[in-house]
């Protein structure tokens, strides 16, 4: 019992150690470009801190705690070098469309409710992470979060437009926006509309002919500066008020209040989705560029921690900024402490700063926030999914307009569901095709436009035979054989097979059974270990037998030279499908035989095996059977001599046209041979020549063995 427990507890320790690791493995030769990257980054994030705080309609002293916060923790327990955790765009969205529905935005529960819920998700993040269960966020799709972050942008810009003019606008959706927007052209109030005209245009430029300047802190101090100089302040325009010089504030949130955490659950579930997402999608990206190797569950523990933090500490849900991580890389970040010395930073700033925000106009803010908020709409990546695949791009669509119109944390977790069905969709149906060597014969491909090979099929499974895809494979596989009747061998390729359930042993039994069934085999190719493992355990590598799993290189010639039979090859294929068949004389024109292609459908009568034998069997004293059929087999002397019908005459099919050939004429004839097709030829010919009183025996050999009238004869 201990060891189990230590056991389970084992990854939670190590995760939790990991500001220990960071710290004993530091070199201090990072210490100054750590340093240098956290001082950039605290430039940029404390106006950020306070735009993405009037994002979830929360004071902007509590972006401001969130950041540096966020920043200190994430950076000790998560795993990448560069990311940076705070306040976010679309998950400070996600908090005000959460919370508006519960509370009124400014009144103590609603900043309350901000904080239980970045717990909530930090609580969820956290234990995800401790399970490792990091792999989840894998599962959903990259159109999601480019859809809802594209709608999230439209949202934010749009509620962004009446403090950016100084009006009130009712933007409960886009186009209530817009006739509202309509409705108050008349209002725009004049001085703060040329304020927040001013600072976005000298953002861009700083940005187009100083892209390094922190653009949006110069924008800022230079129109306080104006509010303060013109006494804009008393013109009308709105501030954002004096910020406190306080510590962030350890808070007692109603953590037991079941019918807050109720209300709440929905929205933290689409916040911690979004933000794992989000945040996952940062770390990859900036992981690929440095070859730092990331480890998702860590990541995950980082964050929940960082979100449980920022909750108790006056704050609000976090997650990695991209445009602060990207700052932080630039500016040559090469540890998680250059978050550490930002977080301290900005305190520091936060301290000495905070009673000029009684100068800092509003409209200003919201300047920054739209130019923060098109950057979310990527419209590049737009294009290119809307270009590649129709699911993936139907995804992004819907998740988009849903952003829009519905929910926000309903439009979130719907996108969620869309990319999980999408999902379940492609692993259900993999391809199942039929394969042919190429034309080096050096590789099985799929080649629609050739013709396949009359006695064996070969069958490529792309994905996993799990339950929900074995129904599938299976039909598939049974249509081929449905169309191919002839072909009695098959050969399934597994190599893309990693994964089968009890399901897929089962489907593969009935495929098993069925090629038994038409007097064949099932042979399967480049089996995995844990498959072969699976099959071993359950007995199905018994029961189908160890001969019949083969290796890729030689699959092919095995089955040609000891399980195919030559004859079919050249007296009834024309094709040459093989490397094998290359060298084989075809005889597929016999003088006088005509092909089975130019035989008429139904111009030859057929006896079922079963009658041939009561036939066979009759009593001699019944006049109608007292003369038995004479039963010629038209298959070569060797197969002949292998097995045939009692009382069968061998006379193959090239020379059953001679002249020496005496047939009888006072009885039926039935022509047999292995599966029909050169007794069919035969019976064609000799009728051309006026010989009617003959028919072929159905399904040839074959089906008189599977009936086991061999046993009951002989």
């Amino acid at each position: 019992m201990k060891t189990t427990l230590r056991s389970a507890l084992k990854p939670a320790i190590y995760y939790l150690q990991r500001p220990y690791r960071l710290f004993h493995e530091y070199n201090r030769a990072n210490l100054r470009p750590d340093l240098i990257a956290g001082l950039t980054v605290a430039v940029i994030a404390l106006p950020q801190s306070i735009a993405f705080a009037i994002i979830a309609q929360l004071p902007p002293q509590m972006g401001i705690y969130t950041i540096i916060v966020g920043s200190l923790v994430g950076a000790l327990w998560g795993i990448s070098n560069q990311a940076h955790y705070g306040p976010a765009n679309a998950v400070s969205l996600l908090v005000a469309a959460a919370l508006t529905n519960i509370y009124a935005p400014g009144t103590a529960n609603f900043m309350l409710a901000a904080g239980v819920m970045a717990v909530m998700v930090g609580i969820l993040q956290l234990t995800l992470g401790v399970l490792r269960l990091g792999i989840l966020v894998n599962f959903v799709s990259h159109s999601v979060v480019v859809g809802f972050t594209a709608g999230a942008g439209l949202l934010i810009l749009i509620k962004q437009v009446g403090p950016f003019l100084g009006i009130s606008l009712n933007t409960a959706n886009p186009l209530a926006a817009l006739q509202s927007l309509i409705a108050n052209l008349s209002h725009i109030h004049p001085e703060t509309t040329i304020l927040g005209l001013s600072s976005a245009i000298l953002i861009l430029l700083l940005r187009k002919f100083w892209p390094k300047a922190p653009g949006s802190l110069i924008a800022i101090a230079i129109a306080a500066t104006a509010v303060f100089a013109l006494r804009l302040d008393k013109a009308g325009v709105a501030m954002i008020g004096q910020l406190a010089r306080t510590l962030p504030p350890l808070v007692k949130l109603p953590l037991f209040d079941w019918p807050m955490i109720h209300r709440l659950s929905s929205g933290a579930l689409a916040v911690g989705a979004i933000s794992l997402v989000q945040t996952s999608a940062i770390v990859r990206s900036f992981a690929s560029q440095s070859g730092q190797r990331i480890d998702s569950n860590q990541e995950f523990v980082g964050q929940g921690i960082a979100n449980i933090a920022a909750g108790f500490f006056s704050g609000y849900a976090v997650a990695a900024s991209f445009s602060r991580s990207a700052v932080n890389f630039k500016a040559g970040a090469r540890t998680p402490l250059a978050a550490v010395f930002s977080s301290a930073i900005l305190l520091i700033f936060a301290l000495l700063l905070a009673p000029l925000a009684a100068y800092l106009p509003l409209t200003t803010i919201s300047a920054v926030i739209i130019l923060i908020a098109s950057g979310l709409i990527d419209r590049a990546e737009i294009k290119r999914i809307w270009r590649g695949a129709p699911g993936d791009a139907a995804i992004m669509v819907v998740t988009l307009l849903a952003t829009l119109f519905l929910d926000i944390q309903f439009a979130v977790l719907m996108g969620i569901l869309l990319s999980l069905s999408l999902y379940v969709v492609r692993t259900s149906i993999p391809r199942v095709h039929a394969v042919l060597p190429d034309n080096r014969f050096r590789h099985l491909t799929y080649q629609s436009q050739k013709p396949l090979c009359p006695q064996l099929g070969i069958v490529d499974i792309l994905g996993d035979l799990y339950f929900g895809a074995v129904n599938h494979v299976e039909e598939a596989i049974l249509t081929q054989m449905e169309q191919n009747p002839e072909q009695r061998f098959l050969l399934i390729r597994m190599h893309r097979v990693n994964h089968c359930d009890f399901s897929g042993i089962h489907m593969l039994e009935s495929v098993a059974r069925a090629c038994r069934d038409r007097g064949g085999e099932l042979f399967l190719m480049r089996v995995s270990h844990s498959v072969s493992q699976l099959m071993k355990s359950t007995g199905f590598y018994q029961s189908l037998g160890s001969d019949h799993f083969l290796d890729d290189d030689e699959a092919v010639s095995y089955l040609f030279y000891r399980i195919l039979d030559p004859v079919v090859c050249i007296y009834e294929c024309p094709l040459r499908v093989f490397k094998e068949c290359q060298n084989l004389p075809k005889q597929i024109e016999l003088a006088g035989i005509p092909h089975e292609r130019e035989i008429p459908a139904g111009s030859v009568l057929t006896i079922t095996p079963q009658e041939l034998w009561r036939q066979m069997r009759a009593d001699g004293s019944n006049a109608a059977t007292a003369v038995s059929p004479a039963i010629i087999d038209v298959r070569e002397p060797r197969e002949f001599k292998r097995s045939h019908i009692p009382n069968a005459h061998s006379i193959p099919l090239p020379t059953i046209m001679s002249d020496t050939v005496k047939l009888p004429n006072d009885r039926q004839i039935v022509l047999v041979c292995r599966t029909g097709r050169r007794s069919r030829r035969a019976a064609y010919a000799l009728q051309q020549m006026g010989i009617m009183n003959i028919v072929i025996l159905h399904g040839g050999l074959l089906a008189w063995e599977a009936a086991d009238l061999l046993e009951a004869v002989g």
